[in-house]
């Protein structure tokens, strides 16, 4: 897959068949269209290309700081190359880019840049200066400058039922349950192991505290989880702990994992790590022996969810 940092930077010989959009989760039904993609492509001899942007919308035109997404840039950049594309532009959204008109947009970005010879959309997308046209105006233009337009129908979207603003709630509610279901996947944390304040291991539970550097990030719903990560090429099961720790009167928010069977220096490290399941919402404990007796009852849970797996 070529990576482009915008949709000026492209530099396809022939043409292509594009897809737009955010793609935040890259789920499953990110993925039914990316397929419907992939397999045009190859069957009209074209390039498949996806056009997703960055900073999200939200951010730039509502000053939206506080939308929370649930992958990183870099996470969503791995996941769509996993899917086999040609092409991935990261276009940079910004205000200047926000006015284009929609006929701008198409003549400018679709078919002068990327050559674009079909395009699938989804039923319900909207583009343009203040979103104003839809599906519609899209053939139009198709008509008008020689591209295909190919509807993702409302059944077909409906068919598969997911939508990003459903997997957040879910990880806002602590449900991974659905929310993995809905993505396809394990929702992951990336970041940098840092030190923290050491007391998990005056519990005989050392931690690897997380430090996550994207604040605009989805931080699951407060509580444990079953975690499993991939370090020196091992992998390796524990459980996480997503909260404040309010039994030592903890306010900071902390991202902890505790590795079973695993003794290593991971300071300074990058891991991602895939959250499994949840365990119980985070407590606060009468004291630390009670907080301790949890832990164990955590670790028997996660050993027994684990052995299950790997059945």
């Amino acid at each position: 897959m070529k990576q482009h940092t915008s949709a000026d930077t492209f530099d396809g010989l022939k043409g292509t068949v594009v897809t737009i959009g955010t793609f935040d989760g890259v789920h499953l039904g990110h993925r039914k269209i990316i397929d419907r993609l992939l397999a045009s492509a190859q069957s009209n001899d074209l390039e498949s290309v996806v056009l997703t942007f960055f900073p999200h919308p939200r951010m730039v035109l509502q000053k939206d700081t506080g939308i929370k997404l649930i992958n990183s840039i870099d996470e969503r950049i791995a996941l769509l190359e996993a899917s086999g594309l040609d092409h991935l532009i990261i276009h940079p959204f910004t205000k200047v880019f926000s006015r284009l008109t929609a006929e701008e947009f198409v003549k400018d970005i679709l078919v002068d840049q990327l050559k674009a010879r079909k395009v699938i959309i989804g039923y319900d997308h909207r583009f343009g200066r203040n979103r104003n046209a839809n599906i519609e105006d899209l053939k139009a233009f198709g008509t008008q400058y020689d591209f295909e337009v190919e509807e993702i129908s409302k059944q077909d979207v409906d068919d598969v039922a997911v939508s990003s603003t459903k997997i957040r709630k879910a990880l806002n509610e602590g449900d991974l349950t659905k929310a993995n279901e809905y993505l396809g996947y394990p929702f992951m944390l990336n970041g940098i192991v840092s030190r923290g304040k050491g007391l998990g291991k005056k519990f005989n539970y050392p931690t690897a505290n997380l430090k996550i550097e994207e604040t605009y990030k989805l931080i699951p719903a407060k509580g444990v989880y079953v975690a499993r990560a991939s370090i020196n090429g091992q992998e390796v099961y524990g459980m996480m702990s997503i909260g404040t720790n309010p039994t030592v009167g903890g306010s900071d928010l902390t991202i902890e994992t505790f590795f079973f069977d695993f003794d290593a220096d991971l300071y300074d490290q990058h891991l991602q790590i895939e959250l499994l399941t949840r365990i119980r919402d985070e407590k606060k404990f009468n004291s630390v022996d009670e907080l301790i007796a949890a832990m164990q009852a955590d670790e028997r849970f996660s050993r027994d969810f684990i052995q299950k797996i790997d059945a």
